[in-house]
């Protein structure tokens, strides 16, 4: 209980620390300018909306439905909704930032995927995805370099990037070794029960699939050109951003301002929601290639306003499908 409560509690400090930092970002920039700004997008709010939908997310599930080996396969359009679900959770439910990951696993086990290899295959595209974004995260710094020729930065991220290859890496060698199957073991000998035993099996299946999934060359190679593939195209909605702001709308702009945030937002990954965070990151970067700070700030909220329109009804359907598959269960047991 102690340990809940401090979690808790830090959860709301970081919430609080979001929430004043956007409010100070806002007071600073402006917020009627920022209104203004955000104001003159006018529908292309909407094309943003749709680009999302239809390419980033699309390629992140193309990405998932690789992995999967051919005989347990669900079909792309399963996999693309259950992203789009899994996204809605992590963006808009401010405690659960893997808690998406959690949930298209449980949808593509109820929805057909043997259980080892639907948890697998989430926790090896996670894995591969960080990898990806990591040398995404590159890319964008030596564009940045170049474009602003401003380096004060170069050495904290080079570091950064370097701790998360090697966490990435020490992640990878745990999960070929059988880690589940350890943390089976260890809580069986804690708990000291025969009920618990059964989590020594299911982990050494867990541990089975992810390394089945890592021995096809073909579709880890696959989910990672796919995860490239979306983290670049994915800047097309910054373009569209952009464009409709009246900025100076470049397809280098838009690499560094998606590959520089995304990386701000998962090394702050605690903060609820990257609340201010984000924000912080659009003023910070959209600075440095001559945005001015309302516009960059604008810039953020489009993305709010994009997460909020594709997560709600994303909540919305998880509701249902989970609310469907209670009342089903309910009548079968009364039934009996």
């Amino acid at each position: 209980m102690k340990g809940r409560k401090k979690v808790r509690i830090a959860f709301y400090l970081l919430a609080l620390g979001g929430a004043a930092l956007f409010t100070f970002l806002l007071i600073r920039q402006g917020a009627p300018q920022v209104g203004a700004a955000f104001a003159s997008a006018g529908w292309w709010i909407g094309a943003v909306v749709v680009y999302h939908f239809a390419v980033p997310l699309l390629l992140d599930a193309t990405a998932w439905w690789v992995l999967f080996p051919k005989p347990e396969r669900l079909s792309l359009w399963q996999l693309f909704w259950m992203r789009w679900i899994g996204e809605s959770v992590s963006t808009l439910i401010p405690s659960a930032a893997v808690g998406g990951d959690v949930v298209r696993a449980r949808l593509a086990a109820l929805h057909g995927a043997p259980i080892p290899t639907a948890a697998a295959s989430v926790l090896v595209d996670i894995t591969l995805g960080v990898f990806v974004q990591i040398g995404f995260t590159l890319l964008g710094l030596g564009l940045i370099v170049g474009v602003t020729g401003h380096q004060g930065f170069i050495r904290p991220t080079l570091i950064g990037a370097v701790i998360g290859v090697l966490a990435i890496l020490g992640f990878y060698v745990v999960q070929r070794l059988g880690m589940f199957r350890f943390i089976g073991k260890l809580i069986s000998r804690l708990a000291s029960a025969d009920d618990w035993h059964s989590l020594v099996h299911s982990g050494q299946s867990l541990d089975e699939a992810i390394r089945r999934l890592y021995a096809r060359r073909r579709g880890v190679i696959g989910c990672c050109a796919w995860t490239a593939t979306s983290l670049i195209l994915g800047s097309g909605e910054i373009w569209i951003a952009l464009y409709a702001l009246g900025l100076r709308a470049t397809l280098i702009n838009a690499v560094i301002l998606q590959s520089m945030v995304l990386t701000i937002r998962s090394v702050m990954f605690p903060v609820p929601g990257a609340l201010g965070v984000q924000e912080g990151g659009y003023v910070v970067v959209g600075n440095l290639l001559g945005i001015p700070g309302d516009a960059a700030f604008a810039l953020s909220l489009i993305a709010r306003v994009r997460e909020l329109i594709l997560g709600i009804p994303g909540l919305i359907a998880w509701q249902v499908i989970e609310a469907r598959r209670l009342w089903r269960a309910r009548l079968v047991a009364s039934a009996r």
